[in-house]
């Protein structure tokens, strides 16, 4: 049974985040579990590591000379993994789709571990999801940039000087980070519409007071993601969405495709119809971009329309951003606590969908299709 939690500090240029905040290190050591959290490794959420020692945590560089649950944001270095202890259990967002070679060497090492993006969209393991707890804080700053970077207020107001209209923002994608774009459009005062390939979301983007826009399309697919489309389906996507984009002042992007890149939605072509002073926020940036032009990481200018391409998002708010993937994992985690330890139960469905590696083996369907591949 393994009774040590080892907390990584983050090493990625952009990552302020932390896996665990100092409220769920104590629940945890309440719990009889030994906490390790690497130095200053919550320095850029804000939480000190005089905060970690308060709350029952032990501040040092961990020696990994015993088997223990090594918690982080990102996916370690392959050098780091390699001085886990065999039977150690690594919980984070793995990126496996992409992160082939590094899943290999897990197993090689005989490191079990969990991929957090790849628990199963149910509702019970709804507390454990990071996609959507980090989404959430993405749909909600993009449209502070998309409202700070435009010329245009959002609200109407009515003034001396005569009536401000209120803006028109166009939210691309529907899923938890579009739907809390949409809300703070919304509590910003602005005219939302919003398109999703998926015909469920109608309901959810009308009680959020917006406008769905119907292309006609429809391309639900599993895990309540969205499917590829077809080529067919991307051009009478294309047709449908262009009168939107060009009358919209703020295009707020969210599509994507697990493992894949994002799909195009907005060209170029789309870009250049647009009124001048308009606004791109691609919070697909990071896979490449929903609009055509985007630069990931940039903010452009193309005839006069404005592109932004925002990488880690969720780190911009790294408190709450922090807090809310450490409750995450803390709710993942805790149904399989004993006094012993902790125990994973490998017939639990979350547990089956998350788990990659174990004993030695890529266990994950999915990600042994692509090495097999």
């Amino acid at each position: 049974m393994i009774k040590t939690i080892i907390v990584l500090k983050e090493t990625l240029p952009l990552e302020k985040r932390v896996a665990l905040d100092p409220k769920n290190v104590e629940r945890f050591v309440k719990a009889g579990f030994k906490v390790i959290v690497m130095p200053d490794a919550g320095i850029n959420a804000y939480f000190s590591n005089e905060a970690y020692e308060k709350a029952g945590a032990t501040v040092e560089m961990p020696a990994f000379d015993e088997a223990a649950i090594i918690v982080s944001i990102n996916a370690p270095s392959i050098t780091l993994c390699q001085q886990f202890k065999a039977g150690s259990l690594l919980v984070t967002m793995l990126d496996p789709y992409n992160n082939v070679e590094l899943v290999e060497a897990l197993a090689k090492a005989n490191v079990n571990a969990i991929s957090l993006e790849f628990i199963p969209r149910i509702t019970r393991a709804q507390s454990m999801d990071v996609l959507s707890s980090q989404a959430t804080i993405s749909g909600y700053q993009s449209v502070l940039i998309g409202a700070d970077l435009s010329p245009r207020f959002f609200p109407m107001l009515t003034t001396a000087a005569g009536t401000i209209r209120p803006a028109k923002v166009l939210v691309i994608g529907a899923g938890v980070a579009g739907l809390q774009a949409i809300a703070t459009a919304r509590r910003l005062g602005a005219q939302v519409e919003a398109y999703d390939i998926r015909p469920d979301a109608k309901e959810q983007v009308e009680s959020l007071g917006a406008k769905l826009v119907d292309t006609g399309v429809n391309a639900a697919g599993e895990g309540g993601y969205a499917r590829e489309l077809t080529q067919e389906e991307k051009t009478q996507q294309a047709a449908a969405l262009a009168k939107h984009v060009k009358e919209a002042h703020v295009i707020i992007t969210t599509a994507a495709i697990p493992g894949k890149r994002a799909p195009i939605i907005v060209t170029k072509e789309m870009v250049e119809a647009m009124m001048p002073g308009a606004v791109i926020i691609d919070m697909a940036a990071e896979t490449g971009g929903n609009c055509e032009a985007t630069i990931p990481g940039e903010t452009i200018t193309l005839n006069q329309v404005t592109i932004n391409g925002p990488l880690n998002l969720p780190s911009t708010a790294s408190i709450h951003a922090s807090e809310m993937f450490s409750q995450n994992i803390y709710n993942y985690l805790t149904p399989f606590v004993t006094e012993e330890g902790l125990a994973l139960d490998l017939e639990d469905e979350v547990v089956q969908g998350s788990l990659i590696t174990y004993q030695g083996e890529v266990v994950s369907d999915r990600i042994k299709a692509l090495i097999t591949a």
